[in-house]
C-alpha cells in the first residue's frame, strides 16, 4: 500500500516535473524570439537576374559589397572603413534636409513606402534613378530627393572607378 502511494506520488512528481519544464522551454522560446530588435539599419541591394555580385556582366556593383564606398563631400578626410557609415550619415542628413511631404499628400492621408534604385556612376554623378512602390505622389517626391544629391567621388573596385547601385527606402507616414 505504501509503495503504491510513493508510486502515485512519484507519478504526479514527473507529470508536474514534464509540464514545469515545457513551460519554462515554452518560454524561453517566445521570449528569445519576439526579444529580437525590429528596429535594425540595413542595407537593402537588389540583384537582378543579369547581375553577379562582383558586377562583371552590367558594371555596376552593389552598394553593400563594393570594395571603397562613393564618397560624399565632407567623409574625404575619414578613415577608409568608417567611410561607408559616413555615406549613411550623409545621405540620411541630405534627406532631412530636402524632404517635404507633398500637401496633396497630406490633404488626402497618403502614407507608404518608396524604393528609390539608383547608381552613382564612375564619375560620382546620379543616374539610372527608378522608383518602385507607393503612391505616384510618393515617388514624385522621393525622385527629387535623389535627384537633389550632390556629386561624389566615384566607388571603386579594385582601384578603378565603378558605377555603384544604392537602394535607398523612403517610409512616408503623417504624424
Amino acid at each position: 500500500m505504501t509503495l503504491i502511494r510513493i508510486l502515485k506520488g512519484l507519478w504526479r512528481f514527473k507529470i508536474k516535473f514534464m509540464k514545469n519544464t515545457l513551460l519554462l522551454c515554452f518560454t524561453l522560446f517566445f521570449i528569445n524570439t519576439f526579444s529580437q530588435n525590429e528596429n535594425t539599419n540595413t542595407d537593402v541591394v537588389i540583384l537582378t537576374k543579369n547581375d553577379s555580385l562582383s558586377g562583371e556582366k552590367t558594371g555596376d556593383i552593389p552598394f553593400a559589397i563594393i570594395e571603397e564606398a562613393p564618397i560624399f563631400s565632407g567623409c574625404e578626410d575619414i578613415e577608409r572603413n568608417k567611410r561607408m557609415n559616413c555615406f549613411q550619415e550623409k545621405m540620411g542628413e541630405h534627406i532631412n534636409a530636402t524632404f517635404r511631404y507633398p500637401s496633396k499628400a497630406k490633404r488626402n492621408n497618403i502614407e507608404g513606402r518608396v524604393l528609390v534604385l539608383f547608381v552613382i556612376n564612375k564619375e560620382g554623378e546620379i543616374t539610372k534613378i527608378e522608383t518602385k512602390g507607393g503612391d505616384p505622389i510618393l515617388q514624385t517626391e522621393a525622385l527629387r530627393i535623389v535627384r537633389l544629391l550632390p556629386k561624389m567621388k566615384p566607388g571603386m573596385q579594385k582601384g578603378k572607378p565603378v558605377n555603384v547601385k544604392y537602394a535607398l527606402p523612403l517610409i512616408f507616414k503623417l504624424n
